[in-house]
């Protein structure tokens, strides 16, 4: 027997190999934890034992696994007056495991080399925050649904390394859930985040499918090693599972984005039309994707069973819109369908800063320039396949998605793309009126609205190898 890795698993109907491993593993990988109220801790390692007592002491005392985070949703469903208890996540950097003089440590070479060492068209360190210009060895995330909860939990952290006089917190990061007015959370332009996630336990797969529209054109299963990977320093790594943690400090300047979209309006509408932002997302506010209909407001919650093979001019969707260059569910042109899912990770963002206007409110000379952003986090089992790979050759390629001949190229992605040194982004094609190729023009598309303050790769251990340490 041997833990499930090629499908997804029902985590009610464990095998014995599979609960060890669940056991073990930590929480927000293969289903994320409710996370409204966030603080992240960087860590420096200056003392390798010390170091070593530290972790022992946070993953016996403070670290659920993700086996008892299921358990907690479980008992929350059938009582919801049950509380569950917080989320604290760990992760090690590539340094960290040297500072702990590891020599098992993770093999993913694009881990191993760092973030400062990516090629993603990021911008220089010097201009990243000050305290990832420096190695970091770890780092802790420590949040909760309620902020008296977290709170308390954070001050535990805080306790635990201020007691092993070996470790130092070079750095902090708060999160902050935000909402629309129908609750549903949203990223600082004021649309739905989160949607289109790759789901790895049968109980949400059936969920999927039956509480929302489907899963007939877009599959949401994906097999768990998609995202995780044995932990080489555990004591059994045939049991013992991690994974690879993207993260990255996005800011975003939603003003400059904002006068964009109007811009985009006008030039294609001549009027306020919502259209404009939802072309250049891919979805409208609310969620609603533009492929499917000219419109918000279609259902609740938002819709997510599509493809783009009624679309293939890119009139009712950009072939330039985010979530068509981030997931193109088949239609990328360079891969069959299967290969472009093997690229996709399990996100598990948070916005940061604090918004004194309503980001929906359709006003634009109120909104932030800066301060204000997204936490991008991701679990991957191969970082340079999965995050890498979508950033570099989908969102910053100006040549992806393939498009028809004739068609000119779709230019890097409006929200996250990012081009050498600041270089022109190309135009984008928009379509007048909705699904007519014969109205598309040549519109041009939003300036960098987002930018990259800083970030690194860390491996999530097993809880079998943290406290063995």
């Amino acid at each position: 027997m041997s833990v499930t890795l090629n499908s997804p698993i029902s985590w009610k109907n464990l095998s014995a190999d599979d609960s060890t491993m669940l056991n073990n593993l930590q929480p927000n990988i293969i289903k994320a934890h409710v996370r409204e109220f966030l603080t992240l801790f960087f860590l420096r390692f200056d003392d390798k034992e010390a170091a070593k007592s530290f972790l022992r002491a946070i993953s016996t005392t403070l670290m659920k696994s993700a086996k008892q985070h299921l358990m907690e949703i479980e008992a929350f469903k059938a009582k919801p007056s049950t509380p569950g208890t917080p989320y604290i996540g760990l992760g090690l950097t590539d340094a960290g495991y040297q500072a702990l003089q590891i020599a098992q440590r993770p093999s993913d070479p694009t881990f191993r080399a760092g973030m400062q060492n990516s090629d993603l068209n990021d911008p220089d360190v010097s201009r990243w925050d000050s305290y990832f210009r420096n190695p970091i060895h770890a780092v802790v995330l420590v949040g909760d649904m309620l902020n008296d909860t977290k709170v308390t939990a954070h001050d535990q952290v805080v306790n635990l390394i201020q007691a092993s006089h070996g470790v130092t917190i070079v750095g902090t990061q708060d999160g902050l859930g935000l909402h629309n007015d129908n609750e549903e959370g949203i990223e600082h332009f004021g649309y739905v985040d989160g949607r289109s996630q790759p789901l790895f336990l049968l109980e949400d797969i059936d969920a999927e499918e039956n509480a929302t529209d489907g899963i007939a054109n877009w599959d949401p299963a994906f097999p768990l090693e998609q995202v995780i990977v044995p932990d080489p320093a555990a004591p059994d790594p045939a049991v013992h599972f991690g994974s690879y943690f993207v993260y990255r400090k996005l800011e975003q300047n939603v003003r400059r984005f904002k006068r964009q979209e109007q811009k985009l309006a006008d030039r294609l509408f001549g009027s306020d039309d919502e259209r404009a932002g939802a072309m250049v997302v891919g979805r409208f506010e609310d969620g609603t994707p533009v492929t499917m209909q000219s419109e918000d407001g279609v259902e609740s919650p938002v819709p997510n069973n599509f493809n783009y093979f009624s679309d293939k001019s890119g009139a009712k969707c950009p072939f330039s819109g985010h979530i068509r260059k981030t997931n193109p569910r088949g239609s990328g042109g360079f891969e069959n369908s299967a290969g472009e899912r093997k690229h996709l990770m399990a996100r598990r963002g948070q916005t940061y800063g604090v918004r004194t206007d309503n980001p929906n409110d359709g006003k634009i000379e109120n909104k932030p320039s800066k301060y204000v952003g997204l936490l991008f986090m991701a679990f991957n089992s191969d970082i340079g396949n999965q995050f890498e790979f979508t950033q570099k050759n989908w969102a910053n390629n100006p040549g992806f998605p393939a498009v028809p001949a004739g068609f000119p190229p779709p230019g890097v992605d409006p929200v996250i793309g990012q081009t050498k040194q600041d270089a022109a982004r190309p135009d984008m094609e928009g379509a007048a009126i909705w699904g007519d190729p014969s109205s598309l023009k040549t519109v041009a598309t939003v300036p960098q609205a987002v930018k990259m303050k800083g970030g690194e790769y860390f491996f999530m251990p097993s809880l079998a190898f943290l406290s063995s340490l």
